[in-house]
């Protein structure tokens, strides 16, 4: 099994599409295809930068292409949603019951509310989703009509995820228009899912760190 042969899986891409129009419909930011195509990019970086090997890699990618299709159930839950989804479609291809589950569990234990990491996939995938902040997340609207979640990402001008393997450092570099979000409603939104990337981050041997308009935040 490949990450090719998942992203070409015809469920999957209904699942994923499924799964951001609810979201749409009920206000969130973009969970679409972009999204975990980007998600899947970031984790995979991540690992390839930290030296792992060729096969860690690829099931990063696999969960992280596949992390959001339990939206397509309900977005509560999700996490645990996807998990059960993925498990059933995996079964169809030429996979390890380890590696199925490895991935089943990062899927399941991607969401703040409910999940953290306990490996290397699920800690490169919670590092990869959480981090994904940026101003094209938000629908297409009357800015009037925006929540303080669309504020919040529509005010990040520029994302760079940076990993140092040297200083063991992974950071996430924000540029943020203030006149848009306060740091105030950036961390009231973020915060969770800063600490649950130092909690990933520190599994993988590193420091998470969050600059924000060339300051250090966190």
């Amino acid at each position: 099994m490949s990450y090719k042969e998942i992203r070409e899986d015809k469920e999957i891409a209904e699942l994923i599409k499924k799964g951001d129009e609810i979201l749409g419909a009920l206000g969130y930011t973009d969970h679409s295809q972009e999204h975990c195509l980007l998600v899947a990019e970031h984790a995979s970086d991540i690992l390839k930068q930290l030296g792992y090997k060729k096969k860690e890699i690829e099931l990063v990618k696999i969960a992280a292409y596949m992390h959001d299709i339990g939206n397509a159930i309900n977005r509560n839950q999700h996490a645990e949603y996807g998990a059960l989804l993925a498990n059933d479609i995996l079964k169809n291809y030429d996979i390890s019951i380890k590696d199925r589950i490895t991935i089943v569990s990062a899927i399941a234990n991607h969401d703040e509310s409910t999940g953290g990491a306990s490996d290397l996939i699920s800690a490169a995938l919670i590092i990869a989703d959480k981090t994904d902040v940026r101003r094209n997340r938000v629908r297409k609207k009357p800015k009037a009509s925006f929540d303080v979640h669309d504020r919040v990402n529509y005010a990040v001008t520029k994302t760079d995820l940076i990993i140092n393997k040297e200083k063991k450092y992974i950071t996430l570099d924000l540029e943020i228009d203030e006149k848009i979000c306060t740091m105030y409603e950036y961390f009231e939104i973020f915060l969770g899912r800063m600490m649950m990337c130092r909690k990933a981050a520190e599994l993988l041997g590193m420091t998470f760190k969050l600059v924000v308009n060339g300051n250090k935040a966190l």
